[in-house]
């Protein structure tokens, strides 16, 4: 049965899936420059041999921030299988991002920001595997069914998170992504603003709505503890 350290350590393996989700999508999108247009940045003219390898790498990084939020979405409702599909795709995302950092790190002698996602993944992948112990599996429940207050509040913190990172987008990637003195990043400042807020506002609004629904048998209780008292 899961108590409430089972339950917070859900909670922290569902943050940081969609965290690594979001990461891994960014990261997708991010390398899309690299790999489809190279001849437009002479810095990164190095890469034009490989660009194969990067058009690859991205394609599947995307589907894998894809897949990964999906199955964030299927740890928040608790469905069968969740469990095995999140560590399948972090796996995934480990391997394939460890590749993209070695073949950065030896061509343009830097990584960033694919270690740091590297660096989430692998982290991620440790904390599943971890709970995927039986002593712990128990404890945290992952495919229990959950109540919809129970949802809300996994779903909004993960949103809350999620829409962080996304707005911060600038501040982490624009170093790595500046080019001739222009953050490339800024080219989507409007949807990364726009995703990043609806995500930051939504998971605010699962986190109250589900405060308010703990909060309701509470009020039940007082409401017939004063009916039966007149």
């Amino acid at each position: 049965m899961m108590d409430t350290m089972g339950k917070l350590l859900r909670f922290l393996a569902i943050a940081l899936m969609g965290l690594t989700a979001a990461f891994t999508t960014l990261g997708g999108i991010g390398t899309i420059c690299v790999a489809f247009f190279t001849e437009k940045y002479p810095s990164l003219m190095v890469l034009y041999p490989y660009r194969w390898l990067y058009q690859i790498l991205t394609v599947v990084t995307l589907a894998l921030g894809l897949a990964g939020l999906w199955s964030t979405y299927r740890l928040v409702r608790g469905r069968r299988g969740s469990y095995n599909a999140a560590l399948a795709v972090l796996l995934a995302g480990a391997a394939t991002g460890g590749i993209k950092m070695a073949a950065s790190l030896s061509l343009r002698g830097s990584a960033a920001p694919t270690n740091m996602r590297v660096y989430l993944t692998v982290f991620t992948a440790l904390v599943f595997l971890l709970l995927g112990l039986p002593g712990i599996w128990r404890r945290v429940g992952f495919e229990q069914p959950r109540s919809k207050s129970d949802q809300a509040s996994a779903g909004g913190l993960t949103a809350l998170l999620a829409g962080l990172l996304v707005l911060t987008t600038a501040l982490w990637a624009g170093p790595s992504h500046s080019i001739e003195g222009v953050n490339w990043v800024l080219v989507l400042e409007v949807p990364l603003g726009v995703v990043g807020g609806g995500l930051v506002l939504g998971g605010l609004g699962l986190l109250a709505w589900a405060r308010l629904q703990g909060l309701r048998p509470a009020r039940i209780v007082i409401e017939a503890t004063a009916a039966g008292a007149d």
